[in-house]
Parts: structure tokens; C-alpha cells; sequence
């Protein structure tokens, strides 16, 4: 069975499938690679174990593949970098939920407006659940 894909509207995957191509730029020291962009080179090493992580669906590896590269283009964008630097590393698993999440046309890429905006809205998402005081069921007892 051919699998097509449409690059109108490229498929969601899951948070966790964005993991393997930004841990292989961390384990080879680019982990700035949101900041800094990647070579033509970079991308293919990051193809590659992509390719080896995620063997099971090949659709899945497209979208990941895609989605990471568009998620990197989308930080050259100077609010995107900015945001980056006030938050650090704390921003990457966000974004990668982002990025794995929203609507992509792979020829436009992602819409950094959007991108922006769906981005602080997780990390307030974040910040309120963080900040909530959390209940404490205590059991009543009878007194005997």
C-alpha cells in the first residue's frame, strides 16, 4: 500500500516523536541548533537517525523530519529567538509540543505569529498549572 503525502497539511505526531531529531543535536553538541539554524549536512546526519529511531511508519518519519525542519526556520524569526533566550532550555520541550501539534503547510512552513502565540499559551498553560495550590483530600473518620 502506497502511503501519500499531502504537503498542504502535513500529518500531527505525537509530542514524543519530536524527541529523537532534537536529542541526536543535543548528543552531537548543536543543541543550539533553534538559535544558530543547521547546515544542508547537519540535516541529512539528523535524517538519518530519525530514520533509525522512528523505523516503524514512514509517514510518521516524514512528519517528523518536516516538522523538525520547519520548527527550526520558524526560530529564525527574531521574536521566536528572543523568546528562546529569556527562557532557555525550558523552551525546547514546548516548542517541540508546538511544533508536533499545530498545523503545517510544508511549503509555507509554520506561521510564526501562530507559532508564538500557541507557544506562550502552553507555557502559561504551564505556569497556572504550576502555580495552582493543589488540593488535599483528607479522609474523615468517625469518631468511635
Amino acid at each position: 500500500m502506497a502511503h501519500t503525502l499531502d504537503l498542504t497539511d502535513v500529518a500531527l505526531v505525537a509530542p514524543e516523536a519530536m524527541l529523537p531529531p532534537m536529542q541526536h543535536m543535543i548528543d552531537t553538541g548543536r543543541g543550539l541548533v533553534l538559535l544558530n539554524g543547521a547546515s544542508a549536512k547537519e540535516l541529512r546526519e539528523v535524517d538519518q537517525a530519525v530514520w533509525e529511531e522512528l523505523d516503524d511508519d514512514p509517514v510518521t518519519r516524514v512528519a517528523v523530519l518536516m516538522r523538525f525542519r520547519c520548527l527550526i526556520e520558524v526560530f529564525s524569526f527574531r521574536r521566536l529567538q528572543e523568546l528562546l533566550l529569556q527562557r532557555g532550555f525550558n523552551l525546547l520541550a514546548p516548542a517541540l509540543h508546538v511544533a508536533a501539534r499545530m498545523r503545517l503547510n510544508a511549503e509555507l512552513g509554520f506561521n510564526p505569529a501562530k507559532f508564538e502565540r500557541a507557544l506562550l499559551d502552553l507555557l502559561a498553560q504551564l505556569e497556572h498549572r504550576r502555580s495552582a495550590p493543589v488540593e488535599v483530600q483528607v479522609p474523615l473518620y468517625a469518631n468511635p
